[in-house]
């Protein structure tokens, strides 16, 4: 009877494992409310093989924000390939409606909303927030072509869904949100 091997994962592929199970623990209670001992706990890990894969909770928190611009940046990127034609408001609005599919994964939506809030006090988390926007505004205006009031009302946009999204705005049928959402699809 042979016996089949075990493989054992690699250092990288335990990384990749504890970010995307990280996403889901900070994403439920933030950056400040989330331990990395409930992070290792969800991976299956050692909170000292947590801490040997990163050094302390900031750097665990920062390659988690880095991993969910890394999932925008290829939504965009889906949606430019999928534009109609490649007018500037043809790539934005397909690349618009690429990350509106992409924040229905609410674990996402939350971490990049608790990176916002985080990032007012802490300086590795705001770093790391303005690199994943400033990689993101780049390559939304080279994508697309569109001019600096473009980019800007897209990005305006994205903020608006992400308000709309963290207030349950599509449950609601209030004049005040109908007014919020008036345009804007969620999924």
């Amino acid at each position: 009877m042979p016996t089949e091997q075990r493989r054992l994962s690699t250092a990288e592929e335990r990384r990749e494992t504890v970010l995307r199970t990280a996403i889901g623990a900070f994403a439920a209670r933030g950056y400040f409310g989330t331990t990395t001992t409930e992070v290792a706990k969800a991976a299956g890990i050692s909170q000292a093989y947590v801490y040997r894969l990163f050094p302390h909770k900031e750097a665990l928190f920062t390659a988690v924000v880095g991993h969910c611009f890394a999932r925008v940046r290829a939504s965009f990127e889906e949606g430019a390939a999928r534009a109609t034609s490649s007018a500037p408001e043809a790539v934005l609005d397909s690349m618009g409606e690429s990350y509106a599919r992409l924040i229905s994964d609410n674990d996402l939506l939350m971490v990049q909303l608790h990176a916002q809030a985080a990032a007012v006090s802490e300086p590795a988390i705001r770093e790391a927030v303005r690199a994943g926007y400033a990689r993101a505004v780049e390559y939304v205006r080279g994508a697309s072509g569109g001019d600096e009031e473009q980019i800007q009302r897209f990005f305006a946009t994205g903020m608006l869904c992400h308000l709309i999204a963290a207030l349950g705005g599509d449950e609601m049928d209030a004049p005040w949100m109908r007014t919020l959402a008036a345009g804007i699809r969620h999924y």
